[in-house]
């Protein structure tokens, strides 16, 4: 115990016993424990049998070590471990402002969904689906719907050939496997005959189904492409729920899959991405060019601003989308519509970047500068304002000295849940290269209480740009249904304090530190 705890290789210890006659588990266990506790790492334990290894489990859960009845229950936990570590890692990178496509058509997107909804329909036809895809910058394949074989062939002769053909109807979810699938057709004729055909197979396997007609798509070769496939689905407790996987039509079989929750950044969505079997296969092999990463990665992310701006998507899959060395197609959508469960991003699991909180703030000499809620990308930003603030100025703030913020705490202050927290950032002119300012508020779990903090850089002291801010915060506390802010103030930062009493603070003494008053403000 004592040799591989001390052993650099070694990230945990599994101690597994099976008792035996001749030997003291209970004295066995207490040697465990007592390395255990003189090492910071992890010790996990496993005595197997029952009446024989009860004393020691009992001594394992004295000691707050962990202790399972199988081999297998150990592993697992630890992996748990492992996995939590890695995912808080992850999580630390919340999504960066906008969404993965800035010039998304919303409006466009919009139509498409509340038409479905007006008509009472639960999904998108193929078409309707790209449509929406094509909305949000997810390239896809041109898919027109027509209502006869005769208009088939036409359409055909204007997109050009060679064309594919799938039979529309709302009751037919897997057109393959009744027959509603036709690809490579190169003329009118071979279009028009491929009609009539599926038709009839149609009739055969699924008699009650309603026809629409026919989507004509144009028919996209690419022999070295990968077949994918990516969707959202809504998940009771998580709400939407990104999917990412190997895709095609055995896509079931396979079960090549991983999950993600939205919004992604680049980083996240390569996660995701990393998580399945597929993505070695991605990075090319045998003379096979690598995908295009980051193509498949946009596209993620896309999926991730449709979730945001469509509630009404309760399911949506792309399969396949095609994907090789010149980037990706979706060559087949299906999306279903319900109505909204709940506003925009308020079904998410992770609060993404609060665009709508971005906005300006008037000195009182009527100056603007643009604001913002902060960024994990700012930690040089705050370091820029350290570096422009008088130490004083950065005492009082900190109620220490400190001219540059440590990794650990820059992480802290500039990577934070939007659910639970807010910070401002406030521009000195519309570049946003220099910040002037900074305020945060950090909430209570039941959103009773919040704690401010404001800095200001020294050369914009006098204008009341912190004034300003702090009404911001007040505003921002009153909009969360925040019952009461405060801060702890040094009482020689006479500027603050009688900032507070101006905006209706009121002081209180702080119980074995008189250095430091604690002023308050009443929420209505």
């Amino acid at each position: 115990m004592e040799a591989l705890l001390k052993d650099k290789g070694t990230d945990a210890v599994l101690v597994m016993n099976c008792p035996t006659a001749v030997v003291n588990n209970l004295s066995a266990a207490h040697a465990v424990i007592e390395k255990a506790e003189a090492s910071s790492k992890p010790v996990f334990t496993n005595w197997l049998g029952d009446k024989g290894a009860r004393a020691a489990r009992e001594a394992f859960q004295t000691h707050r070590i962990p202790t399972y009845e199988t081999p297998t229950s150990a592993v697992r936990a630890f992996m748990l471990h492992v996995r939590h570590e890695r995912n808080q890692r992850l999580l630390l990178e919340i999504p960066s402002a906008g969404p993965a496509h800035p010039n998304h058509d919303l409006p466009a997107a919009r139509r498409l969904v509340e038409t479905a909804l007006a008509e009472k329909r639960e999904w998108l036809s193929e078409a309707e689906a790209k449509h929406l895809l094509a909305a949000y910058g997810v390239p896809v394949v041109d898919t027109r719907i027509v209502s006869s074989a005769s208009e088939a062939a036409r359409t055909a002769d204007e997109i050009g050939y060679p064309v594919a053909l799938k039979i529309l109807s709302p009751d037919i979810t897997h057109k393959s496997d009744v027959g509603g699938v036709a690809l490579g057709l190169d003329n009118a004729e071979a279009v028009s005959e491929a009609a009539s055909r599926m038709l009839s197979r149609v009739a055969r396997f699924c008699p009650g189904a309603e026809i629409e007609g026919f989507t004509v798509q144009q028919m996209v070769r690419k022999p070295d492409a990968f077949e994918l496939i990516l969707g959202i689905v809504d998940d009771a407790t998580f709400g939407p729920v990104l999917l990412f996987g190997q895709g095609g039509t055995s896509v079931e079989v396979v079960r090549d899959k991983a999950m993600a929750l939205p919004p992604l950044n680049r980083a996240l969505a390569d996660d995701l991405i990393s998580r399945t079997r597929v993505s070695r296969l991605l990075e090319g092999y045998r003379g096979r060019p690598p995908a295009d990463r980051e193509g498949i990665a946009s596209a993620l992310m896309a999926l991730g601003d449709l979730a945001a701006d469509n509630p009404e998507v309760a399911e949506l899959d792309i399969n396949p989308l095609w994907a090789d060395e010149n980037g990706v197609i979706a060559l087949d959508a299906r999306v279903r519509i319900q109505p909204a469960k709940g506003k925009g991003t308020s079904r998410f699991a992770i609060r993404p970047y609060p665009t709508s909180l971005e906005a300006s703030l008037a000195d009182r000499e009527g100056r603007s500068y643009p604001l913002r809620p902060i960024r994990p990308e700012d930690a040089a930003l705050i370091d820029d304002l350290l570096e422009h603030t008088d130490a004083e100025d950065v005492r009082l703030r900190f109620l220490s000295p400190l001219r540059k913020l440590p990794r650990q705490l820059a992480a802290r202050l500039t990577q934070i849940d939007y659910d639970r927290e807010m910070a401002f950032v406030v521009f000195t002119d519309e570049t946003s290269k220099e910040a002037a300012a900074v305020g945060r508020l950090s909430e209570d779990p039941n959103r009773e209480r919040a704690e401010f903090a404001i800095l200001v850089r020294s050369d914009h002291h006098g204008h009341g740009l912190g004034y300003a801010l702090m009404q911001k915060l007040i505003d921002y506390a009153r909009l969360r249904g925040i019952g009461e802010i405060f801060g702890h103030v040094l009482r020689e930062n006479r500027n603050m304090l009688s900032m507070c009493d101006d905006l209706g603070f009121t002081r209180h003494r702080i119980d074995g530190d008189p250095s430091l008053v604690e002023t308050r403000l009443k929420i209505a």
